[in-house]
């Protein structure tokens, strides 16, 4: 995928965690993706802190829901 940036969120400090995705999510062109890894499911993140921040502005889609990691592609929207 190009224009695909990373972030294991398991690698990130609590506190950094959020601000972190949406400083990369912000800086986004139109079109690019965001994978994001996580320990947990993403849901409370994608379903609430990003509805409230970036109405409209995203889409997403799991790439892996597992028991241990989930991961999640978020493409910019504009």
């Amino acid at each position: 995928m190009s224009g695909l940036r990373k972030i294991d969120i398991r690698e990130l400090d609590p506190i950094v965690r959020y601000p972190t995705v949406a400083e990369t999510f912000e800086s986004l062109k139109a079109g690019e993706k965001l994978e994001l890894t996580n320990d947990h499911d993403l849901q409370h993140l994608l379903k609430y802190k990003f509805t409230l921040d970036y109405p409209d502005e995203y889409d997403y889609e799991y790439l892996e829901q597992g028991t241990n990691v989930w991961r999640v592609v978020i493409t910019k929207r504009f």
